[in-house]
């Protein structure tokens, strides 16, 4: 078997991940962690994928999350139905931190997208379960997309979740879930 340039330096990036979670003392390493918050994690970890180590690219988030992504989205795509001018909103932040659309059609365009979003919610249409998607076409290992019915992503919740992947002991609960779309409170 002849060994390509490619297969050297996956294997030193290999080698470099296990370094890092190494120093991390857990058993994986986060992504830009300014990004993460509680609902959403990006880390990587090293696991066994078709009989070779390879590095996990994994995105870890709330079902909750997961299901508002999915209102919005359908929102989005009624919105672009119904405004053919509609692009996407963009927002400014105000003197108090709140964000508020940049002229008058982004303005009418969100509010019929918090329209369609209660509407949906009201109806229990959009559900979602827990799950694991794999994407094998990263240049730098195997991706996950996994969505978790939890409160919150701790660092127990991804040690747990890389603990029962890498054994093979990992259960998705099968339940279709709706949740209620948290409004943020004003002052």
């Amino acid at each position: 078997m002849t060994i390509s340039n490619n297969m050297v330096s996956n294997q030193k990036m290999l080698e470099g991940y296990k370094d890092k979670i190494k120093s991390t003392g857990r058993s994986y390493v986060l992504e830009d962690a300014d990004e993460n918050n509680s609902e959403c994690v990006h880390f990587y970890f090293i696991g066994k994928h078709k009989h070779h180590e390879v590095i996990f690219d994994s995105v870890m988030y709330t079902l909750r999350l997961h299901h508002e992504s999915e209102l919005f989205e359908i929102a989005e795509h009624k919105a672009s139905q119904h405004f053919p001018q509609y692009k996407k909103i963009a927002y400014n932040e105000d003197e108090n931190g709140n964000l508020k659309p940049l002229d008058d059609m982004e303005e009418e365009i969100g509010l019929y997208m918090a329209e369609i979003i209660m509407e949906l919610q009201d109806e229990g249409e959009v559900r979602v379960k827990e799950h694991v998607d794999v994407d094998s076409l990263l240049d730098s290992g195997i991706g996950l997309n996994v969505g978790l019915n939890v409160d919150q992503i701790t660092p127990k919740v991804i040690e747990k979740f890389i603990r029962d992947f890498n054994e093979g002991l990992l259960v998705l609960d099968e339940t279709l879930y709706s949740f209620e779309t948290q409004q943020e409170e004003s002052d």
